[in-house]
């Protein structure tokens, strides 16, 4: 589905890009992937620091194009139309999205390095696509 498609089903909002939201998300993004970064920190406190700025940069792509969404998940699938994104980097997402509702909602977190250091990884990679936005 394209954002127009999703926007005609209602899993979508339009809204105006703003740039001072955009530029807000963007460095929130950045000081939580920095954070996420530090090895002294818990796994617990890292994956979160990390799912988060995953997020913010997908949202910012989202709003970028003059869509909102409320759902959190649907904000990584719009990564294939934001950011041009690989399927295997939004499965990542997708992912930790899930392993993040089981550990608010359901008080499990896992514990996987491998795929913490993915989630860092592609959230570095996804930070360069929305660099380059201009708005």
């Amino acid at each position: 589905m394209t954002l127009e498609n999703l926007y005609k089903s209602k899993a979508l909002q339009k809204e105006p890009p703003d740039k001072r939201e955009f530029d807000g998300l963007l460095q929130t993004a950045i000081d939580r992937l920095n954070d996420a970064e530090n090895t002294d920190l818990s796994y617990a406190s890292r994956f979160d620091l990390a799912y988060n700025a995953a997020h913010a940069l997908a949202l910012a792509a989202l709003r970028s194009a003059g869509y909102r969404s409320d759902k959190r998940y649907l904000v990584f699938q719009c990564l294939a139309h934001t950011c041009n994104l690989r399927k295997s980097r939004i499965r990542t997402f997708s992912l930790c999205h899930d392993r993040r509702n089981r550990a608010e909602y359901g008080g499990y977190l896992e514990q996987d390095e491998a795929l913490l250091l993915e989630l860092i990884a592609n959230t570095q990679s996804l930070l360069k696509s929305v660099r380059s936005i201009n708005l």
